[in-house]
């Protein structure tokens, strides 16, 4: 099993910035890739960004590429998201994944962490 726990989220003003962190934990050697995920009240979830594990392939949607980074720290097995040029329609709960090696699913989640971005 794999334990993720995200960190970062916070209220910000349009414009701000921040950046996200998931710690991988367990049995960490099942991971095979790390992402995030987000869902905002009444919306369904949608992808936001992954990173290959070992791979380091990178991809995004659509409408945070330019605005977030996603990278990973492997000595830590850590997930980072950065988010600048934020927009109210970016306030979402975000979900740190981790795609389990064997599945290639997004098998392991996180608690999620609230992002708020006020106008």
């Amino acid at each position: 099993q794999v334990q993720l726990v995200e960190s970062g989220g916070g209220l910000v003003q349009a414009g701000g910035s921040l950046r996200l962190s998931c710690a991988a934990s367990g049995q960490t050697f099942r991971q095979y890739g790390m992402g995030w995920f987000r869902q905002a009240p009444g919306k369904d979830r949608e992808f936001v960004a992954s990173i290959g594990w070992p791979s380091g392939t990178i991809a995004y949607t659509d409408s945070v590429k330019g605005r977030f980074t996603i990278s990973r720290d492997n000595a830590k097995m850590t997930v980072y998201l950065q988010m600048n040029s934020l927009k109210p329609e970016d306030t979402a709960v975000y979900y740190c994944v981790a795609k389990d090696i064997s599945t290639r699913l997004y098998d392991y989640w996180g608690q999620g962490t609230q992002v708020t971005v006020s106008s």
